[in-house]
């Protein structure tokens, strides 16, 4: 059973060697532990610094490709070297590196596909009142969504099962966490979430510089996501609303027209007539994103079976 922890990294020359250090090197279970760095294009010495501490592997981008590429780049070269688990975490020294062990423990007994660690954020002193509220209140709508039960979904401290890294496929280019859970939730995987410690803040966070910002993006991958995988429920709800809306100008109009003849309320009828045929439009829309969305599963399962074909291949 082979272990690969892998570590997003941009500019961690500081904090990788703390970060690398509490990586366990013997798991009850796990014949093998390997590290592998993404380096996503530091202008610093990570790379340097990863070569020092004698890391197996090292993914290199030449420019910065941002968060959740770095993490399905990294996910695509753990599997090509044979890793049985995959773990993720931070290259700031965020999470607990010997918790990685209560991690791959579910994996390992076949308990899960894949592992969350709960941060408890509430717990966490240097969160601020606004980020744990939007943690929280993220995290609740993200579980409606996906239709699974995880109190911290955008913690980037995670193992994935072999299986369950084959199957998915992450497509933002801003953070990959989300946007997994949902897919994950939609493809019936097991997800289940255990506790972990966090270590001291040693850096601001670089994935979004304000908070408008990050909660935009966010909700637009949530929004994506759902309805890639629900777009007949989408569509039918924005064109009940649209349908629904174009029903109160006509109840406008019957009452000015029962009571004074309706003269000079045609504009109601145009409006309501408008609205009416935007949510028509909208039921169309979903019963074609419904039958695409039966090409999109074809070309999954084909993409599956293209890369476990790919991964027979020796690695080199």
């Amino acid at each position: 059973m082979k272990l690969i922890v892998q570590i997003p990294c941009y500019n961690e020359e500081q904090t990788l060697p703390q970060t690398y250090a509490d990586i366990p090197k013997i798991i009850e279970g796990i014949d093998k532990v390997e590290v592998l760095i993404i380096d996503d294009g530091s202008t610093d010495r990570t790379i340097e610094v990863a070569q020092e501490l004698g890391v197996d592997h090292i993914v290199i981008n030449k420019r910065n490709m941002g968060l959740a590429r770095s993490f399905r780049r990294g996910i695509d070269e753990c599997l090509r070297q044979g890793a049985d688990i995959i773990v993720n975490t931070d290259g700031d020294n965020q999470y607990a590196g010997w918790d990685i062990a209560k991690l791959v423990k579910p994996v390992l007994e076949d308990k899960a596909d894949i592992v969350i660690g709960d941060r408890e954020t509430h717990k966490i002193a240097h969160f601020s009142k606004g980020k744990k509220f939007m943690q929280w209140f993220g995290s609740g709508i993200v579980r409606k969504l996906a239709g699974i039960w995880v109190p911290d979904t955008v913690s980037g401290f995670r193992a994935i099962s072999r299986e369950s890294a084959i199957k998915l496929n992450v497509l933002s280019s801003f953070s990959y966490t989300i946007e997994m859970v949902i897919q994950a939730g939609k493809r019936d995987m097991k997800i289940i979430s255990v506790p972990v410690e966090t270590n001291e803040k040693t850096r601001e966070s670089r994935l979004f510089k304000s908070i408008p910002s990050f909660i935009t993006r966010q909700v637009t991958t949530i929004v994506r996501m759902y309805a890639m995988y629900q777009p007949l429920k989408v569509f039918f709800i924005m064109g009940s609303l649209l349908t629904l809306a174009g029903l109160v100008p006509i109840v406008r109009f019957l009452y000015f027209y029962f009571t004074t003849g309706g003269a000079g309320h045609l504009q109601s009828l145009v409006l309501s007539g408008v609205l009416i045929l935007m949510g028509f439009v909208a039921f169309l829309g979903g019963l074609i994103a419904d039958l695409i969305s039966f090409n999109r599963q074809l070309l999954e399962m084909n993409l599956e079976k293209v890369k476990r074909l790919e991964l027979e291949k020796p690695a080199k």
